[in-house]
């Protein structure tokens, strides 16, 4: 084969390698600006969602002070009962015995 042919073939090669190398670059340039526009919206969305989840665990957290509260109410109730009738047995037996 004929050195110039191999010197045209060389030179096409690394001619498409630079232009595949120009191409790759630009869209990796693009995904990068289209993630960046896109982060202030997520970031936006996460807030929200957070905002959210506070939210949730604070009506949480108050529906568990609510219930403790009637638990106690309950178990005052109980004793006040259990001290109006003490003869009477109860699921509760096995606790006031404890508790003495």
């Amino acid at each position: 084969m004929e050195w110039w042919i191999i010197l045209i073939v060389v030179l096409v090669a690394v001619a498409v390698l630079l232009i595949a190398t120009v191409v790759g670059r630009r869209a990796q340039e693009r995904r990068t600006n289209q993630q960046r526009a896109e982060a202030p919206e997520r970031r936006a969305d996460a807030a929200a969602q957070a905002r959210e989840a506070d939210e949730r665990a604070r009506l949480a957290g108050e529906e568990a002070d609510r219930a403790r509260r009637q638990h106690a109410v309950a178990e005052e109730r109980a004793r006040a009962a259990d001290e109006l009738d003490p003869d009477v047995e109860t699921d509760r037996e096995p606790e006031r015995r404890s508790d003495r």
